[in-house]
């Protein structure tokens, strides 16, 4: 495991996925990655395929058929993968909670690493949690 913390702590590849959302995250997400914010600055950068992730970025609530196609992703991305549950509707279902389609929580369709609650969280709170987990992965 020591080298595979080594690679996830030089630089980190981020997969996007959206389940069934009001898409108030994923501006987040993107506004994260904008020269105002500058997530690069850490070294990470959004790719396009999760066979190139070190982080997927899950936004929004999963319902059942979202959590099939979720569940298919993870298993596609490269071992190890940082998830991050990202907004309030991936942590815990938020509002979406009492719908005819929502069943569980993602962390009950994989596992999830980081926590990043909010509706919308802010690009202050995603830098800070994911400046985080690195520091942990690194031993600090």
């Amino acid at each position: 495991m020591g080298m595979a913390v080594k690679i996830l702590t030089r630089s980190l590849n981020a997969f996007h996925l959206s389940g069934s959302a009001c898409n108030n995250c994923d501006i987040e997400v993107l506004d994260a990655l904008t020269p105002r914010y500058d997530l690069e600055r850490f070294g990470i950068t959004l790719v396009g395929s999760v066979r190139q992730a070190d982080l997927l970025l899950l936004c929004g609530a999963f319902n059942r058929k979202s959590a099939e196609r979720l569940r298919r992703v993870y298993h596609e991305a490269p071992k190890p993968v940082v998830v991050a549950a990202v907004g309030s509707c991936a942590c815990s279902g938020c509002i979406f909670r009492h719908s005819y389609n929502w069943e569980e929580p993602v962390d009950s369709y994989i596992p999830v690493d980081v926590y990043i609650p909010g509706c919308p969280p802010k690009p202050e709170a995603m830098i800070a949690a994911i400046v985080k987990t690195i520091a942990k992965l690194r031993g600090g």
